[in-house]
């Protein structure tokens, strides 16, 4: 009977490892955000006219894995403090950018966002 029960839990391990399910919901990294966000790069300095479609993807999935409160301020910390540090970054070209990718972030985007004042239904 264990044996079997373990088995199961590999094998259901091995599916969610080979289709890219997460077995456990972790908080993402700066890293992790910086990365989901680094198509953006062009955009937002000028340099490509038009948001790669990656970047959309990226956008929404950084907003999708900031659930929780602290989530939220970390995801926004993390953005404000990476692009106050990118030169030739257009703020307008941030601000546009969810709109561009048709999403509704649940924090602020900005090198000058107030990540303090983030609530769950922001």
């Amino acid at each position: 009977m264990a044996n079997s029960m373990l088995i199961n839990v590999t094998s259901l391990a091995m599916i969610c490892l080979i289709l890219g399910i997460p077995i456990a919901n972790a908080v993402q990294t700066c890293d992790e955000i910086k990365t989901s966000l680094a198509s953006c790069l062009g955009y937002l300095t000028g340099s490509e006219p038009s948001v790669p479609v990656m970047c959309c993807n990226g956008v929404q999935t950084v907003d999708d894995q900031a659930k929780s409160l602290p989530e939220r301020k970390d995801a926004c910390e993390c953005i404000k403090s990476t692009l106050a540090s990118i030169p030739g970054v257009d703020p307008n070209a941030v601000q546009d950018l969810p709109n561009k990718c048709s999403v509704k972030p649940s924090f602020p985007i900005g090198a000058d966002a107030d990540c303090s004042h983030i609530n769950l239904i922001w």
